[in-house]
């Protein structure tokens, strides 16, 4: 019982940080249709500024606030530079296009800082707290399930209360009819790419120091598991990010605890497939998934 106690709040801390991850794929998702496959590249890039920020004045907040803004200004930059210019009248083109943009990316990376893992420091203690002899939550934990609190109750309040966020469901959804009704659509995506990257840069300023270390590949296993969160939940479902990420934080936990680290990737793809096999649109979605 001890074990399952640990393994269940260690799925939901390593699960809270999926679903951020998974919010910043389904706010691309809401904003212009695209998977951003590039996303955990540029939550790395994110991560290294603030790092070299953190070094440069031993303040790790600074390096935190720094990798936000950078997030903001580089999801801008993608959208202005690569994305507005791709050919949208296939799915695939979009895909192909993030995935170059994530070679380059980690191979900048790899040219300025080397392709070393470095340690990167948390803002509080990863020590657990023990309850009659069982660790629970660290402090870092609570600190990761307010980050990603807050960015949940703000998004929901921008999508459901803000003229701003209904803008860009309808630039989203309906450009052309929008673009009549005086919505700025170019505005409105590039507002979405620069969320995205700054809720991306979030989730790996969270992550980065639970794993190995930072490394221009850092994301790329959090990012299979943040996209399984995406699609079970649902990508045009923000609650669904959140639920499928603690979903599949907790499979994680539960498969490594009890059945070993190796095995916990397949588990990890096993549910990817159920869900697309049962229901395309994921547990969330609002309607039903075309067949043909």
């Amino acid at each position: 019982m001890d074990r399952f106690l640990y393994l269940t709040f260690d799925g939901l801390s390593r699960g809270a940080v999926y679903a951020a991850f998974a919010l910043a794929l389904v706010l691309i998702w809401r904003a212009a249709r695209i998977v951003n496959f590039a996303q955990g590249a540029m939550a790395v890039a994110a991560v290294y500024v603030a790092y070299s920020v953190t070094n440069a004045t031993g303040s790790y907040w600074l390096g935190f606030v720094a990798a936000i803004v950078f997030g903001l200004l580089l999801g801008v930059v993608v959208e202005k530079t690569v994305m507005r210019f791709v050919d949208h009248s296939s799915p695939l083109n979009g895909v192909v296009v993030a995935l170059g943009l994530v070679l380059i990316v980690q191979g900048v990376l790899g040219i300025l800082y080397g392709n070393e893992y470095r340690p990167v420091e948390t803002p509080f203690r990863r020590d657990a707290f023990e309850v009659g002899g069982i660790a629970l939550l660290s402090r870092y934990d609570v600190f990761v399930f307010a980050a990603v609190g807050a960015v949940v109750v703000a998004l929901s309040l921008l999508f459901t209360r803000t003229a701003v966020g209904l803008r860009m469901r309808a630039a989203a959804f309906a450009p052309d009819v929008s673009r009549l009704l005086g919505v700025p659509v170019g505005g409105m995506l590039t507002l979405g790419w620069a969320l995205a990257a700054a809720v991306g840069s979030l989730a790996g300023m969270l992550v980065v120091p639970t794993e190995l270390g930072l490394h221009p590949t850092a994301m790329d296993v959090v990012f299979v598991s943040a996209f399984t969160a995406a699609v079970v939940g649902g990508l045009d479902s923000p609650i669904g990010a959140v639920t499928g990420g603690l979903i599949v934080g907790l499979l994680l936990s539960y498969v490594s605890g009890y059945l070993g680290a190796t095995v916990a990737p397949m588990a990890v793809l096993l549910l990817l497939v159920v869900v697309l096999l049962g229901k395309p649109g994921g547990l969330f979605s609002s309607s039903k998934a075309r067949l043909a």
